[in-house]
């Protein structure tokens, strides 16, 4: 099991996406994990924009790692340097924003790599620490999960996959995180874990965010790739296998 908390090479240098550092955060937590060595196109990245606001997100293009490594890095450049751009203003529309950040995402991954189509889910946000709130798009990525006292629910695609379309739109969603609550986006890796022809699926991530262990962000979500490494009784070696999770703790008040 790995955990990206390190700053890695520079991208310019290692031909490589840059993993910054989880940004710290008042009274919430942030953390994500990925199983063993990447093979395919998950991909993550945090930015902090703001005194009060980080933006975060999970991207999945289509394909192997050695053919899909500039499309990230192209998605990333623009993800990093937009988000900034976009969420300068205190006074800034944080849907609208993201769903400025959305389309030109799109734009970025159509042009990569000379233009060609190459699907690409995602699912961002951008977390207010003084409201306790996300901004969200899921453009067609497996739907957050939103652990909250009742129960868990799902945060489905506001929008198509990334590099299909040109003129894609999306909508920006926002839901409130009571302490307590949790937000989890898995990859499809992790949804599609499969033992004697089942699949793992969402009703079992569902679980393992309710479970004993869920208590912090990087516990829900190493907890999830503990599960889905013990139903599938080997390593999850079939596609990428990430979890990112933003938690409030029940202790949590604003600023």
């Amino acid at each position: 099991m790995r955990f990206l908390f390190k700053r890695e090479k520079p991208a310019v240098l290692s031909r490589e996406p840059v993993h910054a550092d989880v940004p710290e955060l008042t009274g919430a937590e942030l953390a994500a994990v990925y199983y063993g060595q990447r093979m395919a196109g998950d991909f993550y990245d945090f930015i902090r924009v703001s005194p009060h606001r980080v933006i975060f997100g999970l991207l999945d293009v289509a394909g192997m790692h050695d053919d899909n490594r500039e499309i990230i890095m192209a998605a990333q450049q623009t993800f990093r340097n937009l988000a900034a751009e976009l969420f300068a203003s205190e006074e800034v529309n944080e849907a609208e924003a993201m769903i400025e950040l959305c389309i030109h995402l799109n734009r970025t991954i159509l042009r990569a790599e000379g233009g060609g189509v190459r699907s690409c889910p995602a699912f961002a946000g951008c977390y207010n620490e003084n409201l306790g709130t996300v901004s969200y798009f899921n453009a067609g990525h497996t739907p957050g999960l939103l652990r909250h006292g009742t129960g868990v629910a799902d945060l489905g695609a506001t929008g198509l996959p990334l590099g299909l379309f040109s003129h894609a739109t999306c909508d920006a969603p926002m839901v409130a995180l009571e302490p307590g609550a949790a937000l989890v986006v898995v990859s499809r890796g992790i949804v599609e874990g499969r033992c004697n022809g089942n699949e793992f699926g969402l009703e079992r991530v569902k679980k393992s965010l309710q479970g004993p262990a869920a208590d912090s962000a990087k516990g829900l979500c190493q907890t999830i790739l503990d599960d889905v490494q013990q139903f599938m009784c080997k390593p999850p070696l079939h596609d990428d296998v990430t979890a990112l999770a933003l938690l409030r703790p029940v202790t949590a008040t604003g600023r």
